[in-house]
């Protein structure tokens, strides 16, 4: 039976290669079915450890779940690769299968102590050898390249809590601005976040376990902002369709292409060209209410509400799908228009400093509840 050790052995060796280099060294997404496991299991376990709590211990729990998916992938693969080799000594050679695995712990770790004078056998030594220093190296070379892209996009999700609020909700964009004057900075928001949403899709769908590195901040989050921005886009194309900066058209557009692209990585199933009139959550009544919201704080409108929502539902039909399943997924902060998540919660409305400025009586300081 030991041909059977053989051919075992090999195909466990096949299966870690190709894992290491679906998710580490090729430059296209690609599903990965050793990172869904280990995101489906540790996702399950931290949950527990938060059994009906508030989001603030969900997050805390949650926190946990990258480093920890990061630990269990390189143990996964350095352990695969232990069994596999063992199983390959193991059947070119009399050794017990005690003795194969301890000589090729001893080749894959590098250490030596079990190493011995038989020519065959020396060959998988090498190569075992060889295949524990080039996955370590490889997940070491791995962590600047997500920690790189953590950082870009944290910096943009940062800044746009000084427009958007904490959690992060579209309507409150454009009524930020108005109230404070500073909407002709709109437009380079836009501009920013067309960018950003491109090296998301292109980072996050190359390497999925971004999706599950939260922010600092437990009411930030990098899926909330992004939905807010391309809600603030749609809106203000809605509502002011001549007055409209056409960086809000181009951020749309980007915005749904890179949920799309990540949604393919996780096969998350999407319709590519929905139509205008397809359902979706969000209801006028609450679309409604935003509108009056953004009206009191000075927003120019030149469509009603009843007018806007048709255009503004034929923008959100693109990505509001894939953009629920994701918050829903990384266990977002539950912010206005995000959808529902796994844990008991209600939508949180975003935090407004009080307007101190001379004058400033009688201004909207709060946004509408969630109710």
């Amino acid at each position: 039976m030991k041909w059977i050790s053989g051919v075992a052995g090999g195909l466990l060796l096949a299966l870690v290669l190709v894992s290491v280099l679906r998710t580490l060294v090729v430059p296209r997404g690609l599903y990965s079915s050793l990172v869904t496991r280990w995101w489906r299991s540790l996702r399950f376990v931290l949950r527990m450890a938060a059994p009906g709590g508030s989001y603030d211990a969900h997050d805390r729990a949650q926190t946990w779940l990258a480093p920890l998916m990061l630990v269990g992938m390189l143990t996964s693969w350095l352990g695969g690769a232990l069994l596999g080799f063992g199983l390959l000594l193991h059947s070119l050679s009399t050794l017990s299968w005690t003795n194969s695995v301890r000589e090729a712990g001893s080749s894959l770790f590098t250490l030596g102590f079990a190493s011995g004078d038989r020519l065959h056998l020396s060959v998988v030594d090498f190569v075992a050898a060889a295949t524990g220093p080039v996955v370590i190296a490889l997940q070491i070379a791995y962590l600047p390249t997500l920690y790189g892209a953590y950082n870009r996009r944290e910096v943009e999700v940062t800044l746009l809590q000084s427009r958007a609020g904490e959690p992060a909700w579209g309507p409150e964009i454009l009524a930020r601005q108005w109230l404070v004057d500073t909407e002709t900075a709109l437009p380079e928001l836009y501009r920013g976040w067309e960018r950003l949403a491109a090296e998301i899709g292109e980072s996050h769908s190359t390497y999925p376990i971004l999706l599950s590195f939260r922010s600092p901040q437990p009411y930030r989050s990098w899926i909330v902002g992004l939905v807010a921005v391309m809600d603030a886009a749609a809106m203000q194309l809605a509502l002011t369709p001549r007055g409209a900066p056409p960086q809000a058209r181009l951020m749309l557009r980007a915005g749904f292409t890179a949920l799309r692209d990540i949604a393919r990585v996780l096969r998350v199933p999407f319709e590519t060209d929905p139509s205008p009139d397809a359902p979706i959550q969000l209801s006028f009544l609450e679309f409604d209410a935003a509108v009056a919201m953004v009206e009191a704080a000075g927003f120019p409108t030149e469509r009603t509400a009843e007018q806007a929502w048709p255009h503004f539902h034929g923008w959100r039909v693109n990505y509001e799908a894939i953009a629920y399943e994701l918050c829903r997924r990384v266990d977002a902060v539950p912010a206005l228009w995000t959808g529902p998540r796994d844990f008991a919660t209600s939508p949180i409305a975003p935090r407004r400093p009080k307007d101190r400025r001379p004058g400033a009586e009688g201004r909207p300081e709060l946004p509408p509840s969630a109710g």
